[in-house]
């Protein structure tokens, strides 16, 4: 069994996706070697709290 790569999100799980991609672009603008790799481990972490959620519900 796969784990399913976009969960289904609660209401403030995806506020907390959004501010932390509205940084991710933030960043970005700044240029492009700025390091995002603490932004982008909070989201996968937002993510498998959902995949976990996901699966207890199973």
């Amino acid at each position: 069994m796969t784990s399913d790569p976009y969960p289904k999100l609660t209401p403030a799980e995806h506020a907390q996706v959004a501010w932390a991609v509205a940084r991710m672009a933030k960043r970005c603008v700044a240029g492009e070697h700025v390091d995002q790799a603490d932004l982008e481990r909070k989201v996968e972490r937002i993510l498998d709290g959902a995949r976990k959620r996901a699966g207890k519900s199973q």
